[in-house]
């Protein structure tokens, strides 16, 4: 029998390599066709939040209008009905801070007495929050509602805050987290140096865990920010709206007969409305990415 043997040159292994990936026409392409689809959008709300109302109708879309408006809009959307908007980001930013907030701190709890402690009944609750992560949170809206209005609880922030509290995904991730970056040797040699469990946990733990903890920040506060169908079926009085749900309105009573046409306050406050989020993820993004990673790689 003959063996033959093949010499592969170095040119070859190197055009191959993860250094030098091969390069593809067609990938290149299709990313470009997600990139336009990702970005015209956002080029759209840019441009037309500096149009005038009859500038939004009488030019094209991408297009600028005959007269840079963006500055007139912003202060008309501020003080457009008594300043209601200023009213509904300030409900906004009550929702997520107290929502978002406890919802990271319950979940970095949970999640790293799950990851590390033994008690009964350990498994059942672990199912359990696996269960609740494949449950979409609007099946549940209307149930919350029912709950809610028979304790009186509608029509009042703590029908947004209180289920915004619960979040299985962070969780699960805490939990995720805590097993690959905290050494259960480490707890076990602060507990032998006399410290206590709350101790261990805000001195040692928790910065390890910073990363996997902002990481469920930042997902609670984009949830909460966007949180739409649940403020919509609680709250009736117009005061207590979140930005999503009063944009919203706003743009229904633009489009109604005989209404008066604010579709350039309706564009303008949707261009307000993302900018805080996206600085938020963007002085998060390091983080985000790390917490993300966590349990990819098996050690």
């Amino acid at each position: 029998m003959t063996t033959t043997l093949r010499t592969i040159s170095p040119k070859a292994r190197k055009a191959y390599s993860f250094a030098r990936p091969r390069k593809s026409i067609a990938l290149t392409i299709v990313m470009l066709v997600f990139l336009v689809y990702a970005l015209v959008p956002l080029a759209w709300l840019v441009i037309n939040a500096g149009k005038t109302q009859s500038d939004l109708f009488g030019t094209f879309g991408l297009s600028f209008g005959s007269r840079f408006a963006l500055w007139d809009n912003i202060v008309e959307t501020f003080t457009y009905k008594d300043g209601i908007f200023v009213r509904w980001l300030g409900n906004t930013l009550l929702y997520v801070a107290a929502g978002a907030g406890g919802a990271t701190l319950l979940a970095t709890l949970a999640g790293y007495g799950l990851a590390k402690f033994k008690f009964p009944g350990k498994k059942a609750y672990f199912a359990v929050v696996l269960g609740a992560v494949a449950v979409p949170g609007t099946a549940l809206a209307v149930p919350t509602f029912l709950l809610f209005s028979q304790l009186g609880l509608t029509n009042t922030p703590w029908s947004i805050i209180i289920p915004s509290l619960i979040t299985p995904f962070g969780l699960y991730l805490i939990w995720v987290y805590t097993i690959d970056s905290v050494p259960t040797e480490l707890l076990e040699a602060a507990r032998l140096d006399g410290a206590s469990e709350l101790r261990t946990f805000f001195t040692i733990s928790l910065k390890l865990l910073t990363p996997g903890v902002v990481t469920v920040a930042l997902f609670s506060i984009v949830a909460t920010w966007n949180n739409y169908f649940l403020p919509l079926i609680m709250l009736s009085d117009p005061t207590w709206y979140p930005l999503t749900v009063g944009l919203n309105q706003w743009s229904a009573q633009a489009g109604g007969v005989g209404a008066q046409p604010i579709y350039n306050l309706v564009i303008t406050g949707s261009l307000i409305t993302i900018i805080p989020i996206v600085l938020v993820f963007l002085f998060l993004q390091r983080f985000w990415q790390s917490g993300l990673s966590a349990g990819s790689v098996k050690q």
